[in-house]
């Protein structure tokens, strides 16, 4: 659908890291990796249950 290269996603990142600042994605991403670990471990616990 989008055929993006290496330049265009450069020049995403750059925008992003202006628009959000670096100490804010890094934020962004701790919370996204806790959110999905949560999720993964809930997924597990309750296969558990069930069996």
């Amino acid at each position: 659908m989008f055929h993006l290269g290496q330049t265009e996603l450069i020049v995403i990142l750059i925008v992003v890291v202006l628009l959000f600042g670096a100490g804010r994605i890094g934020r962004i991403a701790t919370e996204l990796g806790s959110s999905i670990r949560s999720f993964k471990e809930g997924l597990s616990g309750g296969q558990d249950e069930k069996q």
